[in-house]
């Protein structure tokens, strides 16, 4: 039976456990490809940076299948030598099978790093991080690479894996494993998303965990914007909160139909996730509160989309975001304003984001957004979510909807919200950032 929903959902859960590494001197290392998403968000839950530990099987000439070894990156080497003994591999067959699954684990390294490099392990603590564990060999692998390459201490950490491949484990110094049920037929089993992770996304996740470092690194150097904003739109003044952690960032603008935007917690809170992926925030009153005293300027989509389309050219017009490629995150009514918005000509919006929003509120102009946009919706939401599949039935542009299980309307159920930020985070970063579907529109 299903455990977790998907792998972001596991790295979360497997996040939350390991929060005693906090501020410990760690390195996440994601097992290539299926381990990289879980590792990501466990690197993210411990403000650790992540990295990939890519392995290859040494296997024997004649029987490819029968590992008498393993090599990793920086020359490491693990040798099987009873294997080699018993089959009577000889010197120039062990060198001519290394030198092969050298030049392949390279050409896996240069694709996935593209020029970074890779971190030194030498005295820190290694996270060796997969989607799970069937019979441990690679994991073995894994933690005799990490300890050759330097690192002084070697935790294993999985969602998932049958409890007497475990308790075989000598390899790492401490394992962490959320769940070890009884029948355990394939690690895919107990996902109830267990879509295959491709080198792109391997690649976008490595960036963006990369950026979130050199984020934090520039909020500590006092480089980053972190200041509260005024935007002149027509006679009004809107009250703002903009966040870009390095200049040209990519900055997602968020949008309510109400003045709440600036300080709603669950704005907030989606805004910490974004952030913390490297992204820029703008989180932004549409309406005066003046204005908002007439209920009636909530649902005027056609004044908030203009104000959306004000604050998006203000961004254009600052030195630090004059290159950004420019997200919309609607709640409520602010989802039908930013869809509105992202439709006007000319319009360059890199993605949209819509939680528990109402996009069927922009009516007509939904079938000229061309921004890919993905709807999240909770599952006990049954009329907002049915508002939902009418909108993403007139959209002509990449789109998708997520339906998070349980979750009502304002997403307080425990972890739907974090569920949403997740998706949205995600959305953002495939389509905002440089390598995503996105770039260069």
């Amino acid at each position: 039976m299903s455990i977790f929903e998907d792998r972001v959902e596991a790295g979360r859960r497997l996040g939350q456990r390991l929060e005693y590494l906090r501020g410990q001197n760690i390195v996440v290392l994601g097992l290539p490809r299926g381990g990289v998403p879980v590792a990501f968000e466990v690197a993210t839950a411990l403000d650790a940076p992540l990295d990939v530990i890519v392995v290859r099987k040494l296997g024997v000439p004649f029987q490819p299948e029968l590992a008498m070894g393993a090599i990793g990156e920086g020359g490491a080497r693990v040798l099987d030598k009873h294997i080699i003994s018993r089959v009577g591999v000889t010197q120039a067959e062990l060198d001519a099978v290394e030198d092969r699954e050298r030049a392949l684990l390279e050409t896996r390294v240069a694709r996935f790093r593209k020029g970074r490099t890779r971190a030194d392990l030498r005295g820190r603590t290694a996270v060796i991080v997969d989607d799970g564990i069937a019979t441990g060999s690679t994991a073995r692998v894994a933690c005799h690479i990490a300890r050759q390459l330097g690192a002084a201490r070697v935790i294993l950490a999985v969602p998932v894996a049958p409890a007497d491949t475990l308790a075989d484990l000598t390899e790492p110094d401490e394992v962490v494993c959320l769940a070890t049920p009884r029948q355990f037929t394939a690690v895919g089993y107990h996902y109830r998303d267990f879509s295959p992770t491709d080198d792109a996304e391997v690649v976008l996740l490595l960036d963006a965990a990369a950026k979130r470092l050199h984020s934090a690194q520039a909020v500590a150097n006092g480089t980053a914007v972190d200041e509260d904003v005024q935007i002149e739109a027509g006679a009004a003044r809107l009250q703002g909160h903009l966040y870009v952690p390095v200049e040209g960032a990519a900055v997602v603008v968020f949008a309510h139909g109400s003045g709440s935007s600036r300080h709603s917690p669950r704005n907030r809170f989606v805004a910490s996730f974004l952030q913390r992926a490297g992204l820029g925030t703008l989180l932004l009153d549409l309406l005066t509160p003046a204005e908002e005293l007439n209920r009636a300027n909530v649902f005027d989509i056609g004044l908030l989309a203009g104000r959306l389309t004000g604050a998006t050219e203000w961004l254009a017009g600052r030195p630090e975001t004059a290159r950004s490629r420019v997200g919309y995150f609607g709640a409520s009514t602010g989802a039908g304003a930013a869809l509105w918005a992202a439709a006007e000509p000319g319009a360059r919006i890199g993605a949209v984001v819509s939680r528990g929003g109402r996009p069927d509120l922009a009516g007509d102009r939904l079938s000229a957004v061309r921004a890919p946009t993905l709807l999240i919706v909770g599952g006990a939401d049954r009329e907002v979510l049915e508002l939902n599949r009418w909108a993403q039935a007139l959209l002509r542009c990449p789109s998708q909807l997520s339906v998070v299980p349980g979750a009502t309307h304002l997403f307080e159920e425990p972890g739907t919200l974090s569920e949403a930020a997740a998706l949205a985070r995600d959305w953002f970063l495939r389509y905002l950032q440089p390598g995503g579907d996105g770039a260069g529109d």
